[in-house]
């Protein structure tokens, strides 16, 4: 019996992987790209030159370390309760909105469409006690860092810029902004790789482990490469709609505030990783720009293109939980 069923469980496992390489794609197609919206919409970088910057920051950040992936792939759901269809199930959640969101050039939280994914396929798998507290501690730890400490920090960061550099003549200004940005655009780009692109590290590893790979979870150097790699090549296929609202239908930027944005959100994903906080990079880029418009004044900031987004923020959380859920409970009676 044993021998007949192997082949069903390898391929099982193998959609299941290949299915979060999928995610992983997506991650770095559509939520990649806000780390370089601020630096493409102030036109100190080409698109094409911003994508391959965004592309390698993001592969070597993801290979920086893997406090997230081991919050996410032990620390959100009990990985001893739920399967490899559980895991397909969330990743499928994670699949349909963020492409969905894509084609309205709306920016989507792939790390809260990954925990509500694993959340809405456990509860389907083995009800409420499937959950970590510990786990969503720190999820909800993340959505403070992101919405508070980004705008806060891209808020002062601008005012102490406009207030330090004054004296300097505009054009002056304009290009040492934006060159600094080139800088801080790498920054963003190797922060978001380190906390987004260790996520998927993380529940990569959980399929190997429940694929029998594995006896006990761990996360190898090929992993990291494959991992990386994935999003890497997400990023390189570009977000042009992504980049189009965050960069430039959000608020109008130049080079310091753009400067601004990115070094705010930056660090606040660095201070995140380095608690292994798994937060989300987008939201944290978007109150940046927010916080940056805001020191124009609140009408600098196109509130209705920022309620469009935070309403996709709002809605990936029951949403990929539902597709998740769902999916979980075909698979189940499937297999």
């Amino acid at each position: 019996v044993q021998e007949a069923l192997m082949p069903e469980l390898s391929t099982v496992a193998i959609i299941t992987l290949l299915l979060v390489l999928a995610a992983e794609f997506v991650n770095g197609w559509t939520d990649a790209p806000n780390s370089i919206a601020p630096i493409v919409s102030t036109r100190s970088l080409s698109m094409r030159n911003a994508v391959i910057l965004a592309a390698v920051m993001n592969v070597l950040g993801a290979m920086s370390g893997t406090a997230v992936a081991a919050t996410i792939g032990k620390g959100i759901v009990k990985p001893e309760v739920i399967d490899l269809s559980t895991v397909a199930a969330a990743m499928t959640g994670i699949i349909i909105w963020s492409s969905a969101a894509y084609r309205y050039g709306l920016p989507t939280s792939e790390s809260h469409a990954l925990v509500a994914g694993l959340a809405g396929a456990g509860l389907a798998t083995a009800g409420p006690s499937v959950l970590l507290w510990a786990g969503w501690q720190k999820v909800l730890i993340g959505i403070g860092f992101s919405t508070f400490l980004g705008f806060g920090l891209g808020l002062f960061l601008t005012s102490a810029i406009v207030w330090v550099f004054r004296p300097l003549r505009i054009g002056l200004a304009r290009t040492l902004f934006g060159r600094l940005q080139f800088l801080s655009t790498a920054f963003m780009a190797f922060s978001h790789g380190s906390n987004d692109g260790q996520k998927f590290m993380g529940v990569f590893a959980l399929g190997l482990l429940m694929a029998g790979v594995f006896s006990e979870f761990q996360i190898p150097f090929w992993v990291i490469l494959l991992a990386s790699g994935t999003m890497g090549l997400g990023t390189a296929f570009g977000g042009w709609r992504i980049i189009r609202t965050m960069g430039m239908r959000l608020t109008k930027m130049e080079a310091h505030q753009g400067f601004a944005a990115t070094t705010s959100a930056g660090f606040a994903i660095q201070l995140a990783t380095f608690y292994g906080i798994p937060l989300s990079t987008t939201h944290t880029i978007g109150t940046a720009i927010m916080g940056v418009g805001a020191t124009r004044g609140l009408s600098a900031v196109r509130w209705g293109v920022g309620r469009q987004v935070v309403t996709a923020w709002i809605l990936t959380f029951p949403v990929c939980g539902a597709i998740a859920w769902v999916t979980a409970k075909i698979l189940d009676m499937v297999f």
